[in-house]
């Protein structure tokens, strides 16, 4: 029987997302985004955990999230759990679980470049681009 490796999840970014060119000339980008979990504990207490996540996008989702997507804004993110593993400078074995992304759906309205103050909220003007997916 075939598994499934599949991830979909809504958060926040916590930087801006960080491109760069493998050797190869492909385009690879990354971004740590913010999962929060709502809960409430057995006392009736709401809680509320964060789950930090690394998603890699390749190619073309690489550059269209790059150019699109900054710190504290809301995405969808759809892809595959992977772990990388790599030997240290100490010698230590390291591993890293990140998600590829093979979706990746704006879900903040794209403010409009004004001359107002940064401080100033202004209403959004323009909607975010469509969902982009990795081919």
């Amino acid at each position: 029987m075939a598994g499934l490796n599949k991830v979909m999840l809504i958060g926040r970014l916590g930087a801006d997302p960080e491109m760069r060119y493998t050797a190869n000339g492909q385009a690879v980008t990354t971004f740590n985004l913010a999962v929060n979990r709502n809960w409430t504990s057995r006392d009736g207490e709401r809680r509320e955990d964060t789950e930090w996540v690394t998603v890699v996008c390749w190619e073309k989702l690489a550059e269209t999230v790059s150019q699109y997507l900054q710190k504290g804004r809301q995405a969808f993110v759809e892809g595959r759990l992977q772990t990388r593993n790599w030997e240290g400078q100490d010698g230590v074995k390291r591993y890293k679980t990140e998600v590829v992304a093979t979706t990746v759906q704006f879900l903040d309205r794209v403010e409009a470049a004004s001359n107002v103050d940064e401080g100033t909220p202004q209403p959004s003007q323009e909607e975010a681009p469509a969902p982009v997916e990795q081919n």
